[in-house]
């Protein structure tokens, strides 16, 4: 599967589509802590390159990516741990983004209709909305439990573009990992990258980075020429 939109066919944007974990909100710091905990406690040490694989994804398909290092077990048996594990009181805590809750608030304001693509569970996205404030902004939740492919798979985005009423050319796609970024890029959508979880660099594949949602306009967004990514679907899970 390829693009879907070419940059000569972009319109106005019209519409956006919001990543949950890193965009909205700073949760990865607790998320990869607990990662590392699961891994630890099967006698892997992991290093940064096996941590970040679980970053922007479903948790299920970087399970199924690295079987070798759980073997035996069951997807519902590490979640099982991983939730365990979540309830330690030593975590990073989970922080609130006040620069995109006042993006959300601003496109809300302005009659721009937005939804939500997260690679975690619907439970976790329902309660963090409600927590920001925002839940009846939305017009609706893509999440983990709604597609067959998680990230950096177009599945998520795609739906997300039928939640808001437009095509992929007018939809902006805001996300905090490489991913994602291929996620929203694989849909045919503009990408603006926000560098909570991860360096300029490492996002270099989005039309636009950014540290805080705070630097972004709209609908005049400034955006430069990405790298192009190695194929269409570069990472898939």
């Amino acid at each position: 599967m390829g693009l879907r939109t070419t940059e000569s066919e972009w319109a106005t944007p019209r519409a956006a589509l919001f990543d949950l974990d890193g965009t909205l909100i700073n949760s990865e710091p607790r998320s990869v802590a607990v990662w590392a905990r699961v891994l630890q406690d099967r006698g892997v040490e992991p290093d940064e390159a096996l941590l970040c694989k679980f970053m922007g994804r479903r948790g299920e398909d970087v399970i199924n990516e690295l079987a070798h290092l759980f073997p035996g077990e069951s997807v519902e048996d590490i979640f099982a741990d991983r939730w365990r594990y979540g309830q330690d009181p030593d975590l990073p805590p989970v922080e609130q983004l006040p620069e995109s809750v006042a993006f959300l608030k601003y496109l809300h304001a302005q009659g721009v209709p937005f939804a939500l693509v997260t690679s975690a569970g619907r439970q976790w996205a329902e309660s963090t909305l409600e927590w920001l404030g925002v839940r009846d902004m939305f017009r609706g939740i893509i999440s983990a439990d709604d597609v067959t492919v998680g990230k950096p798979h177009p599945e998520g985005y795609l739906s997300g573009a039928e939640l808001v009423g437009y095509g992929p050319e007018h939809i902006v796609v805001f996300e905090d990992t490489p991913a994602g970024i291929m996620a929203g890029r694989n849909a045919g959508m503009r990408v603006v990258g926000v560098t909570t979880t991860h360096p300029p660099q490492a996002l270099a594949h989005a039309h636009l980075v950014v540290e805080h949602l705070g630097q972004v306009g709209w609908p005049q967004l400034v955006l430069r020429d990405p790298e192009p990514p190695q194929t269409a679907l570069a990472g898939q899970g």
